[in-house]
């Protein structure tokens, strides 16, 4: 019994692993996918709502706050 509940859980992770493939980056000048994050205030700010408003501009702080 314990066995099988091992083999499934493996099963599990393998299939999520396989799902999680990595996403190929997006190249300079190409449109951007869609996406949500959460703004100021926890509101939802959903990047083709900011698009259609004018140019946008996203940068990221990768090493920002790591202490790196």
């Amino acid at each position: 019994m314990r066995t099988a509940r091992f083999v499934v859980a493996a099963l599990v992770l393998a299939l999520l692993a396989g799902l999680a493939a990595p996403v190929p980056a997006v190249e300079v000048g190409q449109k951007a996918p869609d996406f949500t994050l959460t703004g100021p205030g926890n509101k939802p700010v959903k990047l083709s709502e900011l698009t259609a408003k004018g140019p946008v501009v996203v940068y990221t702080f990768i090493q920002a706050f790591t202490g790196t």
